[in-house]
């Protein structure tokens, strides 16, 4: 089977940016925002009222929902062009005129005496939604007036999301040259070219001119980087304060539906597990003929390891090989892998022009998914892609239920994405023809573990010090540069000889405007996902209704009652994540002793 690279916005609107059905949907969903404002004038006391209500507000961030995924997709593929920044303010306002009407409704939900909310909440068209409409009701005791609340909000477009927004105009403004050391020839490169080669490249002289010219270019920018990093951070922890937060982890773990203790018992066991990684690296080094190894080499590919040399693997194969590896799990995991790829709904080709990164989004008024992503033909690339339709294929799972039941939070959301990049990780492992070919593929599924202990824990440090030092003032960039150097150096637990200082204005996370501290839900859904893969290896046939359960339930509920209600564990607890843990020590082992042979 062959299958596009490009994927399909047109069937989302036809025309592109200028499509007439866009401008349409524009209107549309002005008028139900105003419509839904006039409602929301009068006090709401029944529950088909509130029903009312709800099903408007919902309608309201479908085609919200929609839109964006439009114009994000579109400007994704075009980085850079100013011809959205249009588009994005105006749906920016959109959102703003939507926050107002959406407070008042909280704050009806407030107004009712608890047991008149419990018995509403318990009719048939709310009951659904009850879980949602809680948390509605319990983020109201924050809300301030309404006059403050529309201003806030208003503020935001040219606060947060501006610079939020001003970050990718940095980004896509940057480029590089490197010299690759396998002909001798200077190239020219884009920021978000350059970031996948670091990923990818083979070669150790040139993936270290990569870097250092990386850093050059980041450093060269780094003035304008810390300025809308501190400026985005300033107004979110000012909009914190003045919705009664005393911390800035309290609005993401909220926003995770996560307690406190969950987050520090697993970043406990983090550390206290990291040591684990040093024999890896260790042995790594000698395979690769390093004295050192650098941020660019910790997931750097293995090459020249006996008689095994590594093939590209065509998106094709690699697209066959996702499917039938989902079916070995969930048949119905495999029909919708080889259905987007069919319909176009991953665009994944490898040209100039393209954001750095990858993402899913869903299309709520069409119950579609897209996937962006840049495949280059590694075996971590196929796995990426498994990544990404492990969130589609989540968020399919609930195109039956109302939209707010599709609400489900960061962390296990990466909990289905992570999962299904397991599925393909481990049976390239399991394939392998040749103890050769076997050590390479083990060295490729750690890519994961290091990525979520290490890398992202460095990331979670350098937030968590940035933050406390910026409700004091402005950080310098010289100040994000030593916050980041030491994050990676006790993340990494003094692995990494040569560090990457400027990946505080080179890493997109940090730069998000819609979800504080983006970082740390990745290695929860990392460790969560381990329990899950251990419980379908278990379970056979009866998995996949369970697992799709686990997913229905994934906004209805918080982390610790789901970890409770459908694996029967205590996420509070370190067991549970040392049971994560111990898969990773087992592959290291399995590397290890693999690897004697070839030193």
């Amino acid at each position: 089977m062959t299958y596009s690279q490009t994927w399909d916005l047109e069937s989302i609107y036809p025309g592109g940016i200028n499509s007439p059905q866009l401008a349409q949907k524009y209107e549309l969903v002005g008028k139900q925002i105003k419509a839904f404002n006039e409602q929301i004038d009068g006090t709401a006391s029944s529950a088909d009222q509130i029903a009312d209500l709800a099903d408007l507000a919902q309608t309201i961030g479908s085609g919200l929902g929609t839109i964006s995924i439009f114009v994000n997709g579109l400007s994704s593929v075009d980085y850079g062009n100013s011809i959205y920044t249009p588009h994005f303010d105006k749906l920016g306002k959109l959102f703003v005129d939507f926050s107002a009407p959406l407070n008042q409704f909280q704050k009806q939900l407030l107004a009712l005496d608890e047991q008149t909310f419990i018995t509403i909440c318990q009719s048939p068209r709310l009951s659904p939604i009850a879980f949602y409409l809680t948390e509605l009701r319990t983020d109201a005791k924050r809300l301030l007036d309404d006059k403050t609340e529309t201003l806030i909000n208003k503020f935001d477009l040219d606060g947060q999301q501006a610079w939020s927004q001003h970050y990718d105009t940095i980004s896509a403004s940057l480029s590089m040259t490197y010299t690759d050391a396998n002909d001798g020839k200077t190239r020219h490169i884009s920021a978000g070219q350059a970031l996948n080669m670091l990923d990818g490249e083979p070669d150790s002289k040139t993936r270290a001119d990569i870097m250092a010219n990386y850093e050059k270019m980041w450093q060269q920018a780094e003035n304008l980087a810390a300025d809308t990093l501190n400026h985005l951070a300033g107004f979110r922890l000012t909009n914190q304060q003045a919705h009664g937060r005393q911390s800035h982890l309290e609005q993401p773990l909220e926003m995770n539906r996560m307690s406190q203790a969950t987050l520090d018992t697993m970043w406990r066991v983090v550390d206290d597990n990291k040591a684990m990684f040093k024999p890896y690296f260790d042995r790594k080094k000698q395979l690769l003929g390093l004295k050192t190894i650098g941020w660019q080499d910790q997931v750097a590919p293995l090459t020249h390891i006996g008689d095994y040399q590594p093939k590209e693997v065509s998106y094709d194969d690699a697209a066959a090989f996702i499917i039938a590896q989902f079916g070995k799990f969930s048949p119905k995991m495999a029909d919708f892998a080889e259905m987007a790829f069919e319909n176009r709904w991953i665009e994944s080709e490898n040209r100039p022009g393209k954001q750095p990164g990858g993402y899913m989004e869903s299309v709520p008024d069409l119950h579609e998914s897209r996937i962006f992503l840049t495949y280059t033909g590694s075996v971590n690339d196929a796995a990426t892609i498994a990544h990404e339709l492990g969130h589609a294929f989540h968020s399919a799972q609930l195109t039956d239920l109302p939209l707010w039941r599709d609400a489900y939070a960061m962390n296990v959301a990466e909990t289905a994405s992570t999962f299904a990049e397991l599925i393909v990780n481990d049976a390239n492992v399991k394939g392998a023809k040749s103890d050769a070919e076997k050590l390479v593929l083990l060295d490729a599924k750690m890519t994961n573990p290091i990525a979520m202990f290490l890398n992202i824990h460095a990331r979670f440090l350098f937030e968590d010090a940035f933050y406390t030092e910026r409700q004091t003032g402005i950080v310098t960039p010289q100040r994000l540069n030593e916050l980041m150097d030491q994050a990676q150096i006790d993340a990494f637990d003094g692995i990494l000889d040569v560090r990457h200082p400027h990946f505080w204005s080179s890493k997109l996370h940090f730069f998000i405007d819609s979800v504080p501290f983006y970082n740390f839900p990745y290695t929860f859904g990392y460790l969560f996902s381990a329990g899950i893969y251990a419980e379908a290896q278990k379970a056979g046939t009866d998995f996949e209704d369970k697992y799709i359960a686990l997913l229905r339930d994934t906004a209805n509920m918080s982390s610790e009652n789901l970890a409770k209600k459908h694996l029967n564990v205590d996420l509070t607890q370190p067991d549970f994540w040392q049971a994560g843990v111990d898969l990773i020590q087992a592959d290291i082992n399995e590397f290890l002793d693999l690897s004697e042979q070839f030193i």
